[in-house]
């Protein structure tokens, strides 16, 4: 067993791919014709967006969609970074909502945490142990 991917469920995939190429650096690695699904190149490990329409055909009972919401969902993304404070700091620009500035935890990494434009909490952290 490993772990192949997570599936963000989006109100719109190409906007989503766009905030995180612009506000994180990632290349997109393709967005379907129909625009309801997307990849980004993350590494082994792929990061996709789904739109909320195709999710609701897998599932039709329904979800809590992280962008309708007040509160981040119990669940985060943790993008790895030497410089928290400069990513934290694009984030904003790009469009990102502050939840809590870079600090130096006491095991030795810089967090910080930012609510992406989609409701995607998202924590961007220096390697642990590094």
């Amino acid at each position: 067993m490993r772990f192949g991917y997570t599936i963000l469920y989006v109100p719109n995939v190409a906007a989503s791919l766009a905030f995180f190429e612009k506000a994180f650096g990632l290349n997109r690695r393709f967005l379907a014709e129909t625009g309801d699904y997307g990849e980004l190149d993350t590494g082994t490990t792929t990061l996709s967006f789904a739109s909320q329409e195709l999710a609701l055909s897998h599932h039709s009972a329904g979800y809590v969609f992280a962008s309708g919401s007040d509160k981040p969902l119990g669940v985060e993304i943790a993008l790895v970074t030497d410089d928290v404070e400069a990513a934290h700091a694009t984030a904003l620009a790009a469009g990102a909502a502050e939840l809590a500035p870079p600090k130096a935890m006491p095991w030795g990494q810089t967090v910080s945490f930012i609510r992406c434009p989609d409701g995607t909490l998202v924590e961007l952290c220096t390697p642990v142990g590094g």
